[in-house]
Order: C-alpha cells, then sequence, then structure tokens
C-alpha cells in the first residue's frame, strides 16, 4: 500500500510547486525545464513503446 502512496504524493508535491521548482532551476543553471521535461518523455516513451514492439 506505501508503495502506491509516496509516488502519489511525490507527483502531487511537483505539480503543486512546479512554478518554483522551475523558476529555481530558470535562475540556477538558466536553462528552462519544460524542454528536458519533454525530452525525457519522449525519451521514456519511446523505450516503453521499443520494449512492447520486441
Amino acid at each position: 500500500m506505501i508503495k502506491f502512496i509516496i509516488p502519489a504524493v511525490i507527483v502531487f508535491l511537483v505539480v503543486l510547486f512546479w512554478e518554483k521548482i522551475q523558476e529555481f532551476f530558470y535562475e540556477r543553471f538558466n536553462i528552462r525545464l519544460n524542454y528536458i521535461v519533454v525530452v525525457i518523455f519522449v525519451i521514456i516513451l519511446t523505450v516503453v513503446i521499443a520494449l512492447l514492439y520486441f
């Protein structure tokens, strides 16, 4: 049961504080976090589809 609650809480907190997280990374590293998240999502989706295909 706890293995379902902890990821749900983490996702909820990330969604709740997304603007602050994004501003922190932009000020600190001068990069837009949205681009990185989109690229990581596409890579993960490609890997999952490749694993399901083969």
